[in-house]
């Protein structure tokens, strides 16, 4: 500093001092580079002045610009462009050979700068250098923070929606969850889900958009990659995220554009992808679930429905004067539509009558199971009340036809012993 000032003499050398502590008492670049841009331009009587500063990749770009039109804040920095606005002078903020960016100014209206004028900028410019690329680094640590902070909120989300999937088995609140989440997240006033699971429900969720789930929507989520930002359909804009199990996509989630003309970034995608993701292993466990607990409900069913009809058959066949009967059925599937019985007439004893019948009903399973029991009842019903065999099949059958279904039917055996 000692040799600065012999070169700046003590007023400048006071003047600079005073800037370094104006530099150094901020971290916010644009706060630094205005009262470097207010420092020269006042200094030295200069109209137009722009500074700009090398980003990350290696381009200076226009930081700051006064009295430059066509020289915006963004814009890449050219110097002939720079040379056209009217600026005639350029120097190099810090090391010449490496410097962190370019003050250009218009030529001071008095002309040319002076030696220690020069030397003045150049001490100013070295200085400004060093706290820039300090409010740089704070930016850089700020921004890193934020995306920390960020990536720890939806850290907790993804954690919270797991939790809730976890907690739950019903498609449609998991649906609900992983809207609520989405949206609330993103600030979006229109969203859609839909799913379309071969032999479950289909799940619908609209909040300001329309969106059925037909073969062209399930063709168009087919193709989309994890998360895309659609430029035109159903709103440019939105993001389109698909359900998928594997190579099966078999729903997708739409989020509108986000309030306050915000885009969704590359972090949103990966967000938004892995949410979705965790939901559609819920929606596969939950529909999973509901498929067993049916086949087990089912199960439990058929097994009560074998018991009672197993009861329907007759426990033991009676005892008859002349002859000696036996019979046996064995079920093809659980429950069957075969059906035996052998049945006193008047009274119970072994010279007395006896209707002996033997029935098959059309199909296997329930409804064979419950016409067997309506056949039962009916034949026993009537044996009370009509005399004749063929007034018995006949009233049978005008019965049992007005209560089961046409594609339905069973062919009997009656004999009257």
């Amino acid at each position: 500093m000692a040799g600065i000032g012999v070169k700046l003499g003590e007023y400048r050398l006071e003047s600079l001092l005073e800037s370094a502590k104006l530099l150094n008492s901020t971290l916010k670049r644009d706060d630094l580079l205005r009262h470097l841009m207010r420092t020269v331009m006042g200094r030295f009587l200069v109209g137009r002045c722009v500074i700009a500063i090398q980003g990350d990749d290696g381009v200076k770009r226009v930081a700051m610009a006064r009295g430059s039109s066509g020289l915006t804040p963004g814009s890449v920095f050219d110097g002939d462009a720079a040379r056209v606005a009217g600026l005639e002078l350029f120097y190099s903020i810090g090391d010449p050979a490496s410097p962190i960016g370019v003050l250009a100014i218009s030529r001071p209206s008095r002309g040319n700068l002076e030696v220690e004028e020069e030397d003045f900028l150049r001490a100013l410019l070295g200085l400004a250098a060093s706290s820039i690329a300090n409010a740089q680094a704070h930016d850089d640590a700020v921004r890193s923070n934020r995306s920390l902070d960020q990536k720890i909120q939806e850290l907790r989300a993804l954690l919270d929606l797991v939790r809730g999937l976890a907690a739950t088995l019903d498609p449609e609140e998991i649906a609900q969850m992983l809207m609520l989440t989405l949206s609330g997240r993103w600030v979006v006033r229109k969203y859609a889900l839909a799913t379309w699971k071969p032999g479950q429900p289909e799940i619908l969720r609209e909040r300001g958009m329309e969106l059925a789930a037909t073969p062209e929507l399930k063709e168009k989520a087919t193709g989309l990659p994890d998360a895309q930002i659609a430029d035109a359909w159903p709103v440019p804009g939105a993001l389109l995220m698909p359900l998928r199990n594997g190579q099966e996509t078999f729903g997708l989630v739409i989020c509108g554009p986000r309030m306050g003309s915000l885009n969704y970034g590359e972090a949103d995608l990966e967000f938004g992808a892995g949410l979705v993701a965790q939901a559609a292993v819920a929606f596969e466990n939950a529909w999973h679930f509901r498929e067993t607990l049916g086949k087990k409900q089912l199960e439990n069913e058929l097994a009560l429905a074998a018991a009672i009809q197993q009861g329907l058959f007759p426990s033991q066949l009676p005892e008859m004067a002349q002859t000696d009967i036996a019979a046996r059925n064995r079920q093809a599937k659980q429950v069957g539509g075969d059906y035996y019985d052998a049945i006193p007439i008047d009274r119970a004893a072994p010279d007395a009558p006896h209707l002996l019948c033997v029935v098959d009903i059309s199909g296997k399973g329930m409804f064979a199971s419950l016409l067997m029991s309506n056949i039962q009842a009916t034949l026993r019903a009537l044996l009370s009340q009509e005399s004749t065999l063929p007034v018995l099949a006949r009233r049978a059958n005008d019965l049992l036809h007005a209560t089961t279904p046409s594609n339905r039917y069973a062919t009997a055996i009656l004999v009257l012993y």
